[in-house]
């Protein structure tokens, strides 16, 4: 079978097509004949340096597609089943990716492979941001970095649905567009504004309830003069850069404020967690309630374009491969 390998660890050069034989799946394995394959800010991190792999390795966590084999305990799947999987080990930048049983759900009539690739790591963290983490409620107020990314329009809306305020922060006119569209009722151009101060005006010096920070180093400082009183801080990636070290003295000075470091896999470390929040996400999407942006699809050969689109964020909702 096709498969991205990353040998070396370095730019999107390092993310290199190979044929490697394809695998048969051992007990509680699923094997996946994989249709789509979300590209996601932790594949880069990883193909860096970042966040520590061993080498060699196949990025992706998340894919869709149809059953192609069975381990030989498996039961309450069929081959031919349609699924999307997200796992941290599924190596889904392949023709084929093996995934452990409990981290496969079915997809419902109506959710094709691509929404469900779309679905699983962006929407379910989405999903844990807004409702799990910082459980948003009518009269918060929250701010969205990179509102118009895969993530970004999805907490966007998910947000709105828990009846708070939405502000988001983009980089151009057309990110400021999508971003109101998904329910931001306020957007800032931090190309053009300094979000700190615009948060300010909009707030009325305020501040807001909980910002959600996938950016990292160039925003977090700012972010924490910009929460309100026991406000909190949701740091879940690091685009920019990694946030260097803090003393915990200055969230008292801020005004007694909250910091986290959340990440997926703790959210849906349970298959209860999984089914339920990949479910809810399904219905959304079923119902059109949910709106995915599917823009960027690449051909699993061109993997190392598809994360310079993603790392320049030229790129708005969410990024494919299709192998």
């Amino acid at each position: 079978m096709k498969a991205i390998r990353v040998h070396t660890l370095g730019g999107p050069e390092a993310l290199q097509l190979e044929d490697l034989p394809t695998p048969q799946p051992g007990a509680g394995e699923i094997l996946i004949q994989v249709e789509a394959v979300g590209v996601n800010f932790i594949d880069v991190y990883q193909r860096k340096g970042l966040y520590k792999v061993a080498t060699p390795f196949t990025p992706g966590q998340e894919a869709a597609g149809t059953i192609a084999a069975l381990g030989p305990d498996v039961i309450g799947f069929r081959v031919g089943d349609r699924v999307a999987c997200y796992h941290a080990g599924l190596a889904a930048y392949a023709a084929f990716a093996l995934a452990p049983v409990d981290r496969v759900i079915q997809l419902p009539d109506g959710v094709s492979a691509p929404q469900g690739a779309a679905v699983m790591l962006q929407g379910m963290t989405a999903h844990y941001l807004a409702i799990s983490t910082y459980p948003l409620k009518p009269g918060d107020t929250c701010l969205v970095h990179a509102a118009a990314g895969g993530v970004g329009l999805l907490l966007c809306q998910i947000a709105k649905r828990r009846g708070a305020r939405v502000i988001g922060t983009v980089s151009t006119d057309a990110k400021a567009t999508l971003a109101r569209e998904a329910g931001a009722d306020d957007v800032i151009r931090y190309t053009e504004q300094d979000f700190e101060v615009e948060l300010k005006r909009i707030t009325g010096g305020a501040g807001v309830q909980v910002i959600y920070d996938s950016v990292g180093q160039t925003t977090f400082d700012r972010g924490l003069r910009s929460l309100a009183r026991r406000g909190m801080m949701v740091l879940f990636g690091q685009s920019s850069g990694p946030v260097g070290p803090l003393d915990p003295q200055l969230l008292n000075q801020r005004g007694s404020l909250y910091l986290t470091r959340p990440t997926l896999a703790h959210y849906v470390a349970t298959r209860n967690e999984l089914v339920g929040r990949a479910g809810e996400l399904f219905t959304w999407v079923q119902d059109g309630s949910l709106r995915l942006r599917i823009e960027h699809q690449f051909p699993l050969a061109r993997a190392g374009d598809a994360h310079r689109e993603l790392e320049a964020r030229r790129t708005t909702g969410k990024v494919l491969l299709i192998p």
